[in-house]
């Protein structure tokens, strides 16, 4: 028994020194290579959400009537793109057909030449797409419609493929914090475009937009494709103790010749909870991120340089929510309070039950400081549920998890699909009645989705993933990692550099 306390009281003084250095390091991030990835990432979702917002603001200003000179010498207010609801809605709709088409694929292809590479070619493509959305508006509907389509199925790539980038680069029990710093960067990014698009087309025109976001997005491609490798192993520049530490707690990755067992995938209930919640939460999201603009304009008859300024604010809550809310899953975790599959289940139910509560409130609102507020509120809360359903693919297949996130996100992008037509027939005179009905469909949503991830929800370790991998065995909270040779990665000593 004297043995046994003398092991556990070694154990935790470990613990807490590399926690100290940890903290002691922090300032110093660029010296551990995971989080120079996860800020890389992390700016590039700021541009993947960037380059997808700019129309939902953009369009407010190709729509409205402008000072307009006829042949007869008279002037007259005509709009620039004189488009009906339901053009709009098919326009703003049109990069979710293309996006769809991507997420398997990329999440395989990432499996099989690594997630960096394919994530930079991604968001590459789609800036470079962007700079000629201008001149193809201009030339005819049908091509715009086309270039956006196009561009979805580059930026589809984008969400399956980062899962490959942390199956090889995020320690267990970092999951949480290192997905969410990255998944953040979409919300910030929406939190930037929204009012520096309202200024863009105040101040340049609309088509200014298009080409300030194309050239940042080729700027940052650039910077990701020299620094970022496919794996800890690839890279120069990392320590021995980093590179130590990662190997030893992320858990397996995909064996060159493996296979995915897509029938054990496909028939879990632990997937179809991640499928069901990414759904529900996209579906609210992408409500709010293509009509928020034009529903500030019709109910509270705000303008163009306005809308987008208002719009942002919920989107600054996600960002804010998002990162502390990845924190606190991870401290829970390290801390033993509770089980990673409830700490999965409290932080998406939670999340989903709030929004449901909030949307119905924003919906009566009689102000626009209450709309807002219950929207913030609403929004914000959704970086619990992504510190759930988001990493939860990682938790049950870290070697299958970029095509995991190609399934549920192939599901969850059919909400932009539907969304957007589905809001533009209903919301046909513009009136706060019938943008309540697109707010009730969203709550309505959000509850459905937190009822079936609670009941199915595990982020256990999957047998289809353990019989898959047989070289291996591993503690699923990351507290203990044995590999073949029966070396355990607690009695590591890691340097101030891990």
């Amino acid at each position: 028994m004297r043995r046994k306390g003398k092991i556990a009281g070694s154990s935790s003084a470990v613990r807490v020194g590399e926690q100290t250095k940890d903290h002691e390091m922090t300032w110093r991030f660029w010296r551990r290579r995971r989080l120079v990835v996860a800020l890389l990432a992390f700016f590039g979702f700021f541009n993947v959400y960037a380059l997808r917002v700019n129309l939902s603001v953009a369009v407010v200003a190709m729509t409205e009537p402008v000072e307009t000179k006829l042949e007869n010498g008279t002037i007259a207010m005509i709009p620039e793109f004189d488009w009906s609801t339901q053009t709009k809605g098919l326009v703003l709709s049109s990069f979710f057909y293309g996006y769809l088409v991507t997420q398997l694929p990329g999440g395989w292809l990432a499996a099989k030449i690594g997630g960096n590479r394919v994530f930079a070619i991604g968001i590459g493509t789609t800036s470079l797409l962007t700079l000629f959305t201008p001149p193809l508006a201009h030339t005819s509907t049908a091509l715009l419609i086309a270039v956006r389509v196009i561009e979805g199925f580059f930026e589809g790539v984008t969400y399956p493929c980062i899962h490959a980038v942390w199956a090889r680069w995020a320690p267990g029990e970092e999951r949480a914090r290192l997905a969410t710093l990255a998944f953040s960067g979409s919300y910030a990014g929406t939190v930037v475009a929204m009012p520096l698009c309202s200024l863009l087309a105040h101040y340049t025109g609309w088509p200014g937009i298009f080409y300030v976001f194309g050239i940042l997005g080729l700027i940052w491609t650039t910077v990701w494709w020299i620094v970022v490798k496919e794996s800890p192993e690839k890279d120069p520049r990392i320590s021995a103790a980093e590179l130590k530490y990662i190997q030893e707690t992320r858990g397996t990755t995909l064996t060159d010749g493996a296979k995915h067992p897509w029938k054990a995938m496909l028939t879990s209930g632990p997937v179809w909870a991640i499928v069901v919640a990414h759904f529900s939460e996209n579906w609210g999201f992408y409500t709010l991120l293509t009509f928020l603009p034009t529903f500030m304009k019709d109910v509270y008859k705000f303008e163009t340089s306005a809308t987008g300024w208002l719009s942002a604010i919920p989107y600054l809550a996600m960002a804010a929510t998002l990162q502390g809310a990845g924190h606190l899953a991870d401290c829970l975790l390290r801390r033993g309070l509770l089980s990673r599959t409830n700490i999965r289940k409290l932080f998406n139910c939670g999340a989903f039950l709030s929004q449901t509560v909030f949307m119905i409130a924003a919906a009566y609102s009689t102000s626009v400081v209450g709309c807002v507020v219950c929207l913030t509120i609403a929004v914000g809360l959704g970086g619990f549920a992504w510190s759930g359903f988001s990493v939860n693919h990682l938790d049950i297949a870290p070697p299958h998890a970029s095509v995991l996130m190609g399934v549920s996100n192939t599901f969850a992008t059919l909400p932009g699909i539907v969304s957007p037509p589905l809001a533009g027939s209903i919301v046909l005179d513009k009136t706060a009645e019938q943008w309540r009905v697109v707010f009730f469909i969203s709550s309505a949503i959000y509850l459905f989705g937190a009822v079936v991830y609670y009941i199915f929800c595990s982020a256990e370790l999957q047998p289809w993933v353990l019989h898959d991998q047989s070289d291996a065995s591993f503690d699923t909270d990351g507290a203990s990692v044995t590999t073949a040779g029966g070396y355990d990665n607690r009695a590591t000593d890691h340097n101030s550099e891990m």
